[in-house]
């Protein structure tokens, strides 16, 4: 490992910790070098609050004049809820500047690599390329496609089946893995599940095993049928949404809920249609945890990009639920390992879905 790598590392490590608190902004981290030594370090926190640069420059123990920057994504150079980061780099003095990859966001794209240089400022961009766009692939699709990164989270039993039928909440897989589950959740921005899901399971869908905040809860509900008693309705402790047909839409808000109105299609609600107003919302990264019905939809519409599928070391027997999901060539599986009894794989639909910039 180079010096230059060693310390993208560290703000690609740094950019991980506003997880959960910045989107839709992206995850952002600025380290500074001096005499190869760091002098300054920051992340962007929460959404709406200082950037990483900003936060570096004002962590820094001397002053940054004739310092160099390390950041996994392109500064910005436009004018928002803080000041150009470009102007600010420039301002207190900073030399040379590695940037991993371009801002995907248009306005930006490019721009503020043409800001630093005319400041002065040498550039360099593709350090630790692959690794600062896996941290922000969210951000990147919701960007350039309109739609948030899909995961899609499984456990099945042994002899892979999701549940005993269509009305039975059956529990497959050990409390390790449930606390693994929840730990997930504190990484994305929004849950999903389907009316039935909701109905049979009455889950909470909240935070409660790991340290993190409550992700926003979403609801399919093409004829506005569920009773308002749920879990998801009364207990206040996150935001929820009911996507349901524009032909049952009336009012938007209630005390319990927000409803956003999606075209029909063959009688359900459009999927992709879903996902665009779901990213309207401001979600980047969604998390699905629905039962067969919905996630066979989302695969004949090629509309998930990451599956988490725990896996349980027993056979559920007299079981209806069968996974139908089977992992081909067309997944890349990113790593197995054990949790407990049951066992963990994650993959990704290969490179189609991470956009190269």
């Amino acid at each position: 490992m180079t010096g230059h790598e060693k310390y993208m590392f560290r703000a690609i490590e740094l950019a991980k910790l506003g997880s959960g608190y910045v989107s839709p902004n992206p995850m952002v981290g600025c380290v500074l070098v001096k005499n190869d030594k760091i002098i300054g370090e920051g992340f962007h926190e929460k959404y709406g609050g200082p950037h990483a640069e900003d936060m570096a420059i004002k962590n820094s123990y001397e002053l940054p004049l004739d310092s160099t920057a390390y950041i996994n994504l392109e500064p910005c150079c436009i004018e928002s809820k803080t000041p150009p980061c470009t102007k600010l780099l420039y301002e207190n003095g900073i030399k040379e500047c590695y940037i991993s990859i371009l801002d995907p966001n248009p306005k930006i794209a490019g721009n503020g690599v043409k800001a630093l240089k005319e400041f002065g400022i040498k550039v360099h961009i593709g350090l630790c390329k692959e690794i600062s766009q896996k941290l922000n692939k969210g951000f990147i699709k919701w960007i350039t496609q309109g739609k948030p990164w899909v995961i899609l989270k499984i456990a099945q039993s042994k002899n892979g089946f999701l549940g005993l039928n269509n009305s039975t909440r059956t529990q497959i897989t050990t409390n390790e893995s449930i606390c693994d589950v929840h730990n997930l959740r504190t990484k994305v921005d929004a849950i999903l599940i389907g009316k039935n899901t909701a109905l049979v399971d009455n889950p909470k869908l909240t935070v409660r095993y790991a340290k993190g905040t409550n992700p926003l809860r979403i609801i399919l509900d093409t004829n506005r049928k569920l009773p308002l008693d749920l879990n998801v309705f009364r207990d206040q402790l996150a935001e929820t949404i009911v996507l349901c047909s524009k032909d049952k839409f009336s009012n938007s808000r209630t005390s319990f809920c927000k409803y956003i109105a999606v075209q029909e299609q063959n009688g359900k609600l459009s999927l992709n249609e879903s996902l665009i107003a779901i990213a309207n919302e401001g979600v980047t990264t969604l998390l699905i945890e629905s039962g067969p019905e919905l996630i066979k939809s989302l695969m004949d519409e090629n509309l998930i990009d990451e599956l988490y599928l725990y896996s349980s070391n027993k056979n559920l027997k007299n079981a209806d639920l069968k996974n139908p999901l089977k992992l081909s060539n067309k997944w890349k599986i990113n790593f197995s390992k054990d949790i407990g009894e049951d066992n963990l794989i994650n993959a990704e639909r290969k490179l189609e879905c991470l956009q190269e910039l």
